[in-house]
């Protein structure tokens, strides 16, 4: 196979592994750069190697064509309105926390994840 046709070959897995990433069930963000090198943090990739980025991010080296990145971590999209979604850039752990307060834990569900807007009453409906 000539290199031409390899590399779109390559282009094309990539396409495809991106709009999959996009119709799965957790939204993830993915780019492709034409633009950019094999290179980060002072070290040469080569066709087919990835690299984990800043911010739980994976890239893989598509030479000469460019770079294509993806987000590993799969973020929640139904949450109650007064959680919000942590990520540990260390770990890329997902976690829900209490918007008033990021050190408790955010179970939507749970009686003791009552809108905290409501204030003491959090009278329940019948």
């Amino acid at each position: 196979m000539d290199p031409k046709a390899s590399h779109g070959v390559m282009m094309m897995i990539f396409m495809a592994s991106l709009v999959w990433m996009k119709c799965s069930a957790a939204p993830m963000e993915c780019h492709f750069n034409s633009q950019a090198l094999c290179e980060y943090d002072g070290k040469q990739y080569s066709m087919g190697e990835s690299w984990m980025e800043q911010g739980c991010v994976q890239c893989t080296c598509l030479h000469p064509v460019g770079v294509g990145c993806c987000e590993t971590v799969h973020r929640p999209v139904d949450f109650p309105p007064w959680c919000e979604v942590r990520v540990e850039s260390l770990t890329c752990q997902v976690t829900l926390v209490m918007t008033s307060d990021p050190r408790q834990r955010c179970i939507p569900g749970e009686e003791n994840n009552i809108d905290p807007r409501h204030g003491a009453l959090n009278m329940k409906l019948g």
